[in-house]
């Protein structure tokens, strides 16, 4: 299978667990393209691929704010082209935050109102892939099962 990961990262966390995924999945067999969001174009962006995993970090007090990169590409969201692909979220926050990790419900729900059929409840994980490993590679097990 082909499989896209976008991500937004400012602190280098989610990019981290980005990268981990993609190793992971594709020492597992599959085609994969790692994107970060400051390089990624809305249109058509999931075209060719069999699913699509996206990973953004957020912040915000009274409402969930994407990380910056990703939000310029989530505003173009309905042009990616991803009804009827599998799809999954994750992200790196700090639970110390009141919306920890809400870019995934955010963008969940999103992917589903596109048509895509999201195959893993979404990733939240406190900090980095190192302080995560087990978790993160477990939800990247359950992800390709799903695939």
């Amino acid at each position: 299978m082909k499989i896209l990961i976008v991500y937004g990262s400012t602190t280098g966390n989610t990019a981290g667990i980005a990268e981990a995924l993609g190793e992971r999945i594709g020492a597992a067999g599959h085609e994969v393209t790692v994107l970060n969001a400051a390089d990624a174009s809305a249109e058509g962006l999931c075209d060719g691929y069999d699913a699509a995993l996206f990973g953004c970090s957020a912040w915000g007090t009274d409402e969930v704010e994407l990380q910056d990169d990703f939000n310029v590409l989530f505003e173009n969201f309905d042009a990616i082209g991803v009804s009827g692909k599998k799809a999954a979220c994750f992200a790196s926050g700090d639970s110390n935050f009141e919306h920890f990790c809400g870019a995934v419900d955010v963008l969940e729900n999103r992917l589903v109102g596109l048509g895509a059929v999201i195959v893993e409840e979404g990733l939240k994980v406190d900090g980095d892939y190192a302080g995560n490993k087990d978790e993160v590679d477990a939800w990247c097990g359950r992800v390709l099962a799903a695939l």
